[in-house]
């Protein structure tokens, strides 16, 4: 994964800013912003870990149920006609959207390296 570093099943950004001589980032994927910096790459990993755990706490405290990166669901625009040849073929096949959906992004991630 490039740019980006995991931890309790969340992900956090890599930026390095020349001006500032400084490494700096946030947690993706959630409508929250929660950054972190550093002045190197360990210090970096460290600020992150302390971010996503103290967001974790903060929740905790406040009795609010913490953001998930991925529920599992997402909209798609494809345009009027790539939703009306989805919608066709999944009635032709006798199953649904979200099957077609999650089928060919299966098979397309599989094609790609990392993913």
């Amino acid at each position: 994964m490039k740019d980006m570093m995991a931890y309790k099943g969340y992900f956090g950004s890599v930026h390095f800013s020349d001006e500032d001589q400084i490494f700096h980032g946030k947690i993706e994927f959630i409508r929250s912003l929660v950054s972190y910096e550093g002045t190197d790459v360990r210090s970096l990993r460290t600020a992150f870990e302390e971010a996503v755990d103290d967001y974790l706490k903060l929740c905790e405290d406040e009795g609010t149920e913490p953001e998930t990166p991925f529920k599992g669901s997402f909209n798609v625009r494809t345009g009027t006609d790539l939703h009306r040849r989805a919608m066709l073929f999944a009635k032709s096949k006798g199953t649904n959207l979200n099957s077609i959906i999650t089928d060919a992004l299966e098979k397309y991630l599989s094609t790609i390296d990392g993913a």
